[in-house]
């Protein structure tokens, strides 16, 4: 099977399936006399593997420990439990991040009349000129 076709199959971009074999996700790949890639069903169930981990929010390091986990039969489900552990912590830490970004964000589009006049509460809190007193929110006064 070639690139595009592992492409098609995978849903992966011939691109990112040349970028994870040129960092090493994905090894061994067979080449034509010409040079072409090659892709078996073990290539495919890789790729499709580096797929989800990623959709899952993996990053390249966790997936290159998780590949190499994937082709250990020996070892641990422990091991691989922590690192899932550990990215899930990540993920919580972002969303709260994310979360507080979006109260901040609502409570400065809420003080904005949105009117005609120059004097935005949003620009003057982004812009927060130490010892000026950003504009109070109209609506919450």
């Amino acid at each position: 099977m070639n690139i595009s076709q592992a492409a098609k199959a995978t849903g992966l971009t011939p691109r990112m399936i040349r970028h994870y074999e040129s960092i090493g996700l994905l090894t061994g790949t067979a080449r034509t006399a010409a040079g072409y890639r090659l892709f078996n069903e073990q290539d495919l169930h890789t790729l499709r593997f580096i797929q989800r981990a990623r959709s899952l929010g993996f990053s390249i390091e966790q997936i290159s420990q998780l590949l190499a986990l994937w082709q250990d039969r020996e070892r641990s489900s422990a091991v691989v439990k922590q690192l899932a552990r550990q990215h899930l912590q990540e993920l919580e830490e972002k969303i709260a991040g994310l979360q507080a970004m979006h109260d901040s964000l609502a409570e400065l589009a809420s003080c904005c009349l949105g009117d005609e006049r120059p004097d935005c509460p949003i620009l003057d809190r982004l812009a927060d000129t130490p010892g000026v007193e950003p504009a109070g929110c109209r609506q919450c006064d």
